[in-house]
C-alpha cells in the first residue's frame, strides 16, 4: 500500500474541510478510547450513566485533542522542527504538514489551536455545574498539560517531559470522563486508566525515533535525542511491561476486576512493535509497521478494558 500523500491547497479548497482536516482526526481516536474507559469505570462501580453527559464529555474531549494537535504543529512550525524533517513518515510522524505545504498559514493555525482550546471551557462549566465542582480542576489539568507540551516557556516536549506529559494528559481524560458520571474523585479510574496512558505514551515515544534529527537539529531534547536511538530503543518494551505488570497487579490485589485481564491480548502487537523498533531503531523508513503496531496496541487495550469493565458490571463481579 503506497503512503498517504501530504495534504495540499489543490486538495482541500472547501475551508471548513481544510480547518477540520488540520486536526488529525484519525489521531483523535485515543481520546475517544480514553473516554470509553473513564464511563466503563463508573459504570464498573455501580454509577448509572447519564447518556447526553458522556456524549459532550467524549465531544469536547475529542475537541481538547483537536485544538492540542493544530498547537503542536504551530510550535514545532515556530521551532523549525517540522521544516527541517526529511525522514518524516507521514502521517505518523513530522506533523500534519498544512503549514510547510501552505494548506495553513502559521498564524491562522495558531488562532485555530487556541480557539478549539477556549470552546472547550464553556462545556466544561456546564459539565462541572451538571456533576460537582471538582471537574473544574480536572479541566484545567488537562489543558494546561496539553497546552504545556509544545508551548513555551514550558515545553515538557523538548525538555524529556514529553511522555510523562501525554501519560498524565490521556490519564486525565479517563478520570475526567468518570467523574462526570461519577460526580466525585474515585481511585478506579487511576489504577485503570494509568495502563492505557502509558500506551498512548509509547505512540509519542516511537514516533520520535524517525524524527530524531530534526528534533535534536531544533533543540528538542527528548529522551530518543538523549540518549540515541540504539539505547534508547529499549524504552517501548520497558513502559510495556510496566502497563502490563500494573494492570495484572491490579487485577491481583483485587483493585480490578479479572475481566479486564481481556486487555492483555493487546501485549501482542505492542511486543511486534517493540521487536521491530529494536530491530529498525536507526532506519527512519523500516518502522512504518512499528508505529502501526504501537497505535494498534493502544487502541485494542483501551477497547478491551473497557469491555472488560463493563463485563464485570453486567455480571455482577465488580
Amino acid at each position: 500500500m503506497p503512503p498517504p500523500m501530504e495534504p495540499t491547497l489543490a486538495a482541500f479548497p472547501n475551508p471548513f474541510l481544510r480547518y477540520f482536516a488540520a486536526t488529525r482526526p484519525p489521531f483523535l481516536s485515543v481520546t475517544f478510547a480514553a473516554c470509553l474507559i473513564g464511563l466503563a469505570t463508573a459504570a464498573a462501580d455501580g454509577t448509572v450513566l447519564r447518556p447526553l453527559a458522556a456524549f459532550f464529555t467524549v465531544f469536547f474531549a475529542l475537541v481538547a485533542h483537536a485544538g492540542i494537535n493544530v498547537l503542536n504543529d504551530y510550535y514545532d512550525a515556530l521551532n523549525g522542527s517540522d521544516a527541517a524533517n526529511s525522514e518524516r513518515l507521514f502521517p505518523f510522524t513530522g506533523g500534519s504538514r498544512f503549514i510547510q505545504n501552505g494548506v495553513l498559514g502559521q498564524r491562522a493555525a495558531g488562532v485555530f489551536g487556541y480557539a478549539l482550546l477556549a470552546s472547550v471551557v464553556p462545556a466544561g462549566l456546564w459539565l462541572a455545574w451538571s456533576s460537582a465542582d471538582g471537574l473544574i480542576l480536572i479541566g484545567l489539568a488537562g489543558l494546561f498539560v496539553g497546552w504545556a507540551y509544545s508551548a513555551p516557556p514550558l515545553k515538557f516536549m523538548s525538555r524529556g517531559l514529553g511522555e510523562a506529559a501525554v501519560a498524565c494528559g490521556w490519564l486525565i481524560a479517563v478520570v475526567g470522563a468518570d467523574y462526570v458520571q461519577r460526580g466525585a474523585f474515585s481511585a478506579t479510574p487511576f489504577i485503570a486508566g494509568l495502563p492505557y496512558a502509558l500506551h498512548v505514551a509509547n505512540v509519542l515515544f516511537i514516533n520520535q525515533f524517525p524524527d530524531y534529527r530534526a528534533d535534536a537539529a531544533a533543540g528538542k531534547r527528548n529522551w530518543v535525542v538523549r540518549l540515541g536511538p540504539q539505547r534508547a530503543r529499549w524504552g517501548c518494551l520497558i513502559v510495556t511491561g510496566v502497563a502490563y505488570g500494573w494492570l495484572i497487579g491490579a487485577v491481583l490485589l483485587g483493585a480490578l476486576p479479572w475481566t479486564t485481564l481481556i486487555a492483555v491480548a493487546a501485549l501482542l502487537p505492542a511486543l511486534a512493535a517493540s521487536r521491530q523498533l529494536l530491530a529498525h531503531a536507526c532506519r527512519p523508513a523500516a518502522l512504518v509497521p512499528a508505529i502501526r503496531a504501537t497505535i494498534g496496541a493502544a487502541m485494542l487495550h483501551g477497547i478491551l478494558l473497557a469491555a472488560g469493565l463493563v463485563a464485570a458490571r453486567l455480571f455482577g463481579l465488580h
